[in-house]
């Protein structure tokens, strides 16, 4: 098994970020096998979508109807809402895995590999990239 940790500042916003690029430049000229992308955060997830469009800021607006940035969250360090943070990697996990075929991510025309961080009190981010050969 092959892997890598990546490092990211994702700022002091709520973001989508696009990990595809960076992922296709880890499998290229890997053979077949599985991608591995993991987030060892537990306030952050990785999510397979379409961005560009306005779907990434669609999965924000998304998280923020289903996890308020107000005071109902029991885990109460940080900004206000922080909380949710903590609940978010139960419904955008922290780990997707991607099939490659012949150095190439098996992605579907419009499917992206992104980093979702609702966290703004903590804008360092690591995110480890793993091949395994088929």
């Amino acid at each position: 098994m092959d892997s890598v940790t990546l490092e990211f500042r994702t700022g002091h916003d709520e973001v989508v970020l696009d990990l595809t690029d960076d992922c296709r430049d880890f499998v290229a000229h890997r053979g077949d096998g599985l991608l591995n992308v993991f987030v060892p955060h537990a306030t952050a997830g990785i999510a397979i979508i379409e961005t560009g469009a306005g779907s990434d800021d669609d999965l924000l607006a998304a998280l923020g109807d289903l996890l308020p940035a107000d005071d109902r969250w029991r885990h109460r360090h940080g900004s206000r809402g922080h909380g949710r943070s903590h609940v978010m990697p139960a419904i955008v996990p922290p780990h997707a895995t991607v099939p490659v075929l012949d150095g190439r991510m098996a992605l579907g025309t419009w499917q992206s590999v992104c980093l979702v961080d609702l966290n703004v009190d903590n804008d360092a981010r690591q995110v480890r990239l793993s091949f395994v050969a088929g």
